[in-house]
């Protein structure tokens, strides 16, 4: 079995049954540029030729360690379905194109913070960002907010893929799939 498919059916199941208002939310995993890994939650926004796909700032810190160091893993963890997925692999920034299509999929608001927030940069006192905020959102009420040029995202070209089942007595059912040639190998693991 392709484990892609297997992911999109899981995905499909979770996404029925979750009762969480971002079902697609998972872990982002990076190799910081002081060397330390770092996680913080995105938002999945498809499974696209067999690639997972993220979206944000590339001048933020996620952008710029995935930009330097291609690495990457994402980790979803489904309460409803109980059950989690890891993925490994390597970063690819998307086409300009895709990033237009994401971009205008977000809601204005979304939009428009994106459009003044340098994200992640620290800042002595958020009431000039609000102000601004509420400036840019009275300015925009009926025109089209354009992406910024550093606003884009990933492909997460997965290498490896595990799946865990959790059950009560301890005893998980997991399976590892590995990418080597563009052939998929699966093997079972321990609990």
């Amino acid at each position: 079995m392709n484990p892609l498919e297997k992911f999109k059916d899981w995905y499909n199941e979770e996404t029925q049954k979750s009762t969480v208002r971002i079902p697609s939310a998972c872990c982002l995993s990076s190799i910081g540029i002081d060397g330390f890994p770092n996680a913080r939650m995105v938002s999945l926004k498809e499974v696209r030729e067999e690639k997972f796909v993220v979206t944000g700032p590339m001048n933020s810190k996620k952008g710029k360690e995935l930009l330097a160091n291609p690495k990457a893993s994402l980790i979803f963890w489904w309460t409803d379905t109980e059950r989690q997925i890891r993925v490994q692999g390597e970063a690819f920034q998307i086409e300009d194109e895709l990033a237009d299509h994401y971009f205008k999929d977000r809601n204005k608001e979304s939009q428009i913070v994106s459009a003044i927030s340098n994200q992640g940069a620290e800042i002595d006192d958020i009431t000039e960002l609000m102000t601004l905020f509420k400036q840019r959102k009275a300015e925009c009420t009926n025109t089209e907010i354009e992406r910024p040029k550093d606003w884009s995202g990933f492909y997460i070209v997965p290498k490896r893929i595990e799946f865990m089942e959790f059950n009560k007595n301890r005893f998980h059912y997991r399976e590892l799939f590995t990418r080597n040639n563009n052939k998929w190998y699966k093997v079972m693991l321990q609990p």
